[in-house]
């Protein structure tokens, strides 16, 4: 008899129990959730707005080309609006990363900063990206929102990946790879899933809304293509082997690059006036303006014309390099694609395989190699050129992923797993 009045206790607590852990987890869902509605919406506007300001100073670029001789004046704006607002050491994406592995302080003023910087860079001409920039302004608001819900470190971490997600779907219109990217691109070989319900929800509220307010975003949907077989296989391992080398030299150069510059010039306004100078040097020697600003319009004309200088991925190396090692402010992603695309076009053309598919490929191999995303690369060319190219890009992208090694864009990323073994390394990327 006791021992079944025992039994009965014991199974009325295991109840009890189960009951609280579910009511815990549910409280915790719709937390959430809701948490992650308002950070779409907050962030998304923000978003918005960037993307428009962006449009808008790309636009008048484009029509008044004397614009680029102010270049070295937007820098020594840029420069002193980050001292006017008491930002001195701008790591750029790094901080985000850092942030979240140890919760290193970036305020909610990082928002501000990057953005009036990003947008008078584009206006005078600087090769910069805007996707990094919006990852920066996503974390930063994104982790002010935590503040403001006084979250604790963890979940505050989660809230960075949150907003990134927000701002990184409303700006680039790929809210798969958004949602993905901002819990991969942390630590290599380990995401954080806990992450995964606010940053997909997030990443769609802020993609609907804007859509809802007129965003338009880049798609070139990659359509009849060749059967996936030996020979085509052949070609795609070789243009994936070869990005992933230029996703090395890429990232040499633009770590090298900026060194030098921090060493040989230490004052931030003399810097940005050099670079801006060597810019504007630049443009005039090559004679157009194809790698001022970030590049989508000469990867649309990639794809619509298949013709491409044969050169223009070494030089966008260079313009991108100069223009960020000079205090200059954007973002990396979007040069990236630039390259990928415009080698995976000069590379069409010499072995006459599939431009389009070409350039697709290159573009999803190049962002993988720099960034070490691979899942997060595969949802973006899936989202860009269409889920027909499947096998092609599946391939391209598992290989520029192993084959980049341990370099990549952003010095604060971590590399937990070996590419090569199921061994743990725990390094950063170089």
């Amino acid at each position: 008899m006791q021992t079944q009045k025992t039994q009965t206790v014991e199974e009325n607590m295991s109840l009890r129990r189960q009951i609280q852990h579910n009511y815990h987890r549910f409280r915790t869902f719709l937390k959430w959730i809701l948490v992650a509605i308002v950070t779409g919406l907050f962030v998304g506007l923000v978003g918005i707005a960037f993307s428009y300001a962006m449009k808008y100073a790309t636009n008048l670029r484009q029509n008044n080309p004397w614009l680029l001789y102010l270049l070295p004046l937007a820098g020594l704006a840029i420069v002193g609006w980050y001292h006017l607002l008491h930002v001195y050491q701008d790591k750029g994406t790094n901080l985000v990363i850092s942030s979240i592995h140890s919760n290193e302080e970036m305020p909610v003023k990082m928002a501000p900063v990057i953005f009036v910087g990003t947008v008078l860079t584009h206006l005078c001409g600087g090769s910069a990206g805007r996707e990094g920039a919006a990852l920066q302004i996503g974390a930063s608001i994104g982790k002010a929102i935590g503040q403001v819900l006084h979250f604790n470190e963890n979940d505050r971490r989660v809230m960075i990946m949150c907003g990134m997600s927000a701002c990184f779907s409303a700006l680039f219109g790929t809210p798969m790879a958004a949602a993905v990217f901002s819990m991969e691109v942390v630590s290599i070989g380990v995401m954080y899933y806990a992450a995964l319900v606010p940053c997909v929800v997030a990443s769609l509220v802020a993609h609907a809304l804007a859509a809802m307010c007129g965003v338009t975003w880049e798609c070139f949907p990659v359509t009849n293509l060749p059967d996936f077989t030996v020979v085509s296989a052949a070609y795609t391992g070789l243009l994936a082997i070869l990005c992933a080398m230029i996703s090395v030299v890429f990232c040499i150069v633009l770590h090298q690059t900026s060194h030098f510059f921090k060493e040989k010039i230490k004052n931030p306004y003399l810097r940005t006036i050099i670079g801006g100078c060597i810019i504007i040097v630049l443009t005039l020697i090559v004679g157009n303006r194809d790698y001022n600003g970030a590049g989508m319009d000469v990867i649309a004309r990639c794809f619509e014309t298949g013709r491409v200088f044969p050169l223009a991925f070494i030089l966008k190396m260079i313009f991108t390099s100069v223009t960020l090692a000079c205090c200059f402010k954007g973002g990396e992603i979007v040069p990236t694609f630039y390259i990928g695309a415009t080698f995976g076009c000069l590379f069409g053309m010499i072995t006459g395989f599939d431009l389009p598919l070409c350039i697709a490929i290159g573009m999803g191999s190049l962002f993988c190699g720099v960034t070490n995303s691979p899942i997060a690369s595969l949802l973006i060319c899936f989202e860009l050129f269409g889920f027909e190219g499947m096998p092609y890009y599946l391939l391209a992208i598992s290989l520029s992923y192993m084959l980049s090694g341990y370099h990549g864009l952003y010095s604060s990323q971590k590399i937990l797993y070996s590419k090569f073994k199921t061994t743990y390394v725990d390094r950063t990327a170089k």
